[in-house]
């Protein structure tokens, strides 16, 4: 089994440390990933940097993908570890050596991230090398990786309202009891939108258009009412117009991805046309990976509980 142990900004961590999250957006200053093929849910470990050689606390994987500095920061806010735009702005762009006004970033997103006080840290991780300039994978079942481990055993707090995440850590820390695993962790609000805007490919899925300010994450069945509101099938990434007419009831998707438009715009409002174009017709956009297409059932449930035919 294995996990991840990053490099870290000492000045991230302290600012996420006095401003607790969900979730966390690990940020590098180009676009360019720390890791392929990893799944959801492996351990992500914050190594400091100089002048701290410490591990100092962690989180879980989510995702990782590339995003506009500015939509990082529209998505994540504080939670990218800096408290304005422009003081993000200011610790990316030296290091990113582009001239690009809002260059593109690498956001690996973490859920239930913890920073342990001083007291916790492990100093002088085994195996680590001065020049590893963004991380190492280690192996638990490796000398290295099982002193890191073996660390780690009482300092990862388990939350205490979602049955999913916690089952995750208790299992994941067995010490030699049994055989630790992995899980997919719940998402929060901001890694939700962000693996929507990505899946469906910066472009609204009913009409193909790719102005990122005119996009947002809605969701099919609304937020709240099932555990899994932000799954990312439960997603459609929707111009701002449909994406009020979907939470309307205006507009509906069949579970077969086609667009139904409601006769009420007209009738209420005595226009419509641009919308009543593409009643009928199939989604411009879904995701490559059948994994993050909006779920039939949902899609349903939408259509039979909230379209006002």
């Amino acid at each position: 089994m294995r996990f991840w142990v990053g490099v870290t900004d000492p000045h991230w961590f302290g600012f996420l440390k006095e401003h607790p999250f969900d979730e966390v957006n690990s940020w590098q200053p180009n676009a360019r990933p720390p890791f392929t093929n990893i799944p959801a849910g492996m351990l992500f470990l914050f190594k400091l940097k100089r002048p701290h050689h410490h591990i100092a606390g962690g989180g879980f994987l989510i995702g990782y993908l590339h995003l506009p500095l500015s939509l990082a920061w529209e998505i994540f806010g504080k939670k990218n570890g800096a408290p304005t735009h422009d003081e993000l702005e200011d610790r990316i762009c030296p290091l990113n050596r582009t001239s690009q006004r809002d260059p593109e970033i690498g956001c690996t997103l973490l859920a239930m991230p913890f920073f342990w006080n001083p007291d916790d840290w492990l100093e002088n991780p085994p195996g680590w090398d001065s020049s590893i300039m963004r991380g190492k994978m280690y192996d638990r079942d490796e000398p290295d990786g099982r002193r890191i481990f073996d660390h780690l055993q009482g300092r990862i707090p388990a939350p205490s309202t979602t049955p999913d995440p916690a089952a995750m850590t208790e299992t994941m820390i067995q010490d030699r009891y049994g055989h630790p695993y992995w899980s997919r962790p719940r998402l929060g609000q901001s890694s939700f939108r962000a693996l929507v805007t990505e899946g469906y490919k910066r472009r609204c899925a009913m009409t193909g258009e790719k102005a990122l300010v005119t996009l947002e994450a809605a969701h099919i069945v609304p937020y709240g009412r099932n555990e899994d509101s932000h799954d990312v099938p439960n997603g459609l990434l929707l111009g701002a117009d449909f994406h009020r007419l979907f939470d309307a009831g205006l507009i509906s998707i069949t579970p077969n991805l086609r667009i139904k438009v409601s006769s009420r715009i007209r009738e209420t409002w005595f226009n419509g046309q641009v919308y009543y174009r593409l009643d009928g017709q199939p989604l411009s956009v879904i995701p490559d990976d059948k994994n993050l297409r909006p779920d039939p059932d949902r899609l349903q449930w939408h259509d039979s509980n909230c379209f006002q035919a």
